[in-house]
């Protein structure tokens, strides 16, 4: 079994004199061909060094082994990358270009060899012209700017709702395509083996880990785990285990060509990459909220859910996130040797800890609360929604749940996309509600709180959702929203990118309707969003932020 800590190389692979000549090599401008003063970046995680050059990054894996990955052998780390290759060309082709040799010249120079195809068609010939051997491989990328990365866009305050709803959308897309895997991958077991392999690597950092604390969660999450095993299992034999990413978060994303990219995927290990779909995004979920953006966190929560139809699986949610976290505090932890300087080790333990507390959090249980927000079109039932999903005390929020999405997805489109007028009939419409209710049914009973969001202009379809309340035992906490006609319709006329179809003409025909009673709480609407989710979460007694 590969070793806790950081392993050497033998002395049968490059000695550690041979890897810092690599390392000044790569650090130097005229191996790429650069300018003297042309600056060579370097980036140090526990597993890799990668060096920017000009227009190119260069990848290589450092000779380490811990429980997850054995990477002390030249030949695993050829392999690796010329996986690394394959994999990542599903979601990025144009980001990734080759696997190239680092060889040892006849007269004791280096130099790069001859770039491979992806599959290693140039590995025939490994030693290059004669007398030259291959000491290292690298993965040859066309880089990118550094501030298009999600984490820098993040940071920069540039990451918004539309941006993070096209990066859920294409994650899941490509989930979509991705190749299904069966035993031994995925299920409750593959949980259990990732708490076992923490506690494995959590006794090498205990100087940064209190032994107490790293026990106790131990024993909490494998708790978790076992809770939820039946539908972890039931998850992977309907399907829904497949070769994925395996490390989503935002840093392994980037704006590239206008649109979000996933790169750097999980390469060393089939076990770690063949892996169920929601634990695969729970990793984004994480990152967002353990980033402190809320907001944005709810977004890609609600839109993955409102897209994917999993919502039968929310009670799994949270042991997802919290194991999500409690890997990245390990892996942050074991990354403190690779930091060269004390600053940024004592910044790394910091967040390391604070990793292991965002995990402890997500075990915490939350409390269920129905929230439905009605009104005519355009009196801004989706911006209150979600101004109000953050600030539920709950892993992410509360659940948004929208009838426009549910509509959309009935029709198998993306919800910005345009129905016809026959989407909108009386019959198709139940038919949206009963799913919008079947839904929330399911998350609360999952124990998390929920936002509906839908017109819920007719009484059958206000005493419907009443009914859902009723059966779970909750209160219903409904709001009914009002503006002014010349309001909605403006705004109905006004909407950009959005998943209502609503125009003018609707609002005009809603407001000739026959309401029936209305017993919600009725709250003004007409003025701006801020100050209506202010009236609301006070109505609601929420916090008056996320």
């Amino acid at each position: 079994m590969p070793q806790n800590r950081p392993a050497r190389e033998p002395a049968s692979s490059a000695s550690e004199a041979t890897r810092a000549e690599v390392e000044a090599f790569l650090s130097d401008p005229a191996s790429h061909g650069l300018p003297a003063d042309a600056a060579v970046e370097r980036i140090d995680t526990h597993v890799a060094t990668v060096f920017l050059a000009g227009e190119r990054a260069y990848k290589m894996k450092r000779p380490v082994a811990y429980s997850f990955l054995d990477f002390t052998t030249l030949a695993a780390r050829r392999d690796t990358l010329r996986r690394e290759l394959a994999l990542n060309r599903r979601t990025a082709p144009d980001l990734y270009l080759a696997v190239v040799p680092l060889l040892r010249e006849a007269d004791g120079g280096l130099r790069l060899g001859a770039a491979e195809d992806g599959e290693g068609a140039a590995s025939r010939d490994e030693g290059g012209r004669e007398g030259e051997e291959a000491v290292e491989w690298l993965l040859v990328m066309r880089r990118f700017d550094q501030a298009d990365r999600f984490d820098a866009l993040a940071e920069a305050g540039a990451l918004d709702r539309e941006l993070v709803e096209r990066l859920v959308d294409r994650i899941l897309a490509f989930h979509q395509g991705a190749e299904r895997k069966g035993k031994p991958f995925g299920g409750a077991g593959y949980l259990r083996q990732v708490l076992a392999e923490n506690r494995q690597d959590f006794e090498g950092l205990d100087e940064v880990f209190p032994a107490e604390r790293i026990a106790r969660y131990g024993r909490d999450a494998a708790q978790a785990v076992e809770a939820v095993a039946a539908i972890l299992d039931a998850r992977r034999a309907g399907g829904l285990v497949r070769q994925c990413h395996g490390d989503l978060h935002l840093a392994n994303i980037v704006l590239w060509g206008g649109e979000p990219t996933l790169f750097d995927c999980i390469e060393f290990s089939d076990r770690i990459a063949n892996i169920d779909l929601l634990y695969d995004v729970a990793f984004l979920f994480m990152d967002l909220r353990f980033r402190s953006l809320a907001e944005l966190a709810s977004a890609a929560f609600s839109r993955y859910f409102g897209r994917s139809g999993q919502t039968a699986s929310l009670r799994a949610l949270p042991a997802m996130l919290s194991i999500r976290a409690s890997v990245r505090a390990k892996v942050t932890g074991l990354g403190l040797s690779a930091q060269r300087s004390e600053a940024a080790q004592a910044r790394d333990r910091q967040r390391a800890l604070d990793y292991l507390a965002a995990a402890e959090r997500y075990l915490e249980p939350a409390t269920p609360r129905l929230i439905v927000v009605g009104g005519l079109s355009g009196s801004g039932k989706s911006t209150l929604a979600r101004a109000l999903a953050p600030a539920f005390d709950a892993p992410l929020g509360a659940l948004h749940l929208r009838s426009d999405v549910m509509r959309k997805r009935l029709f198998g489109v993306a919800p910005e996309e345009r129905l016809p007028a026959e989407a909108y009939g009386r019959d198709v419409t139940w038919q949206v509600y009963e799913l919008l209710l079947a839904e929330a049914r399911m998350a609360l009973s999952a124990g998390w709180p929920v936002v509906v969001d839908a017109v819920f202009s007719h009484p059958g379809e206000r005493r419907a959702v009443q009914a859902v309340a009723t059966d779970l035992g909750l209160p219903l906490e409904g709001i009914w929203l009002e503006a002014p006609e010349d309001t909605l319709k403006g705004r109905a006329s006004g909407r950009g990118r959005d998943a209502s179809d609503a125009t003018a003409e609707i609002v005009e025909r809603q407001l000739a309707l026959d309401l029936g009673e209305i017993d919600w709480p009725r709250l003004p609407a007409g003025g701006d969003s801020d100050s209506v989710a202010a009236a609301a979460r006070a109505l609601l007694g929420l916090p008056s932020g996320p």
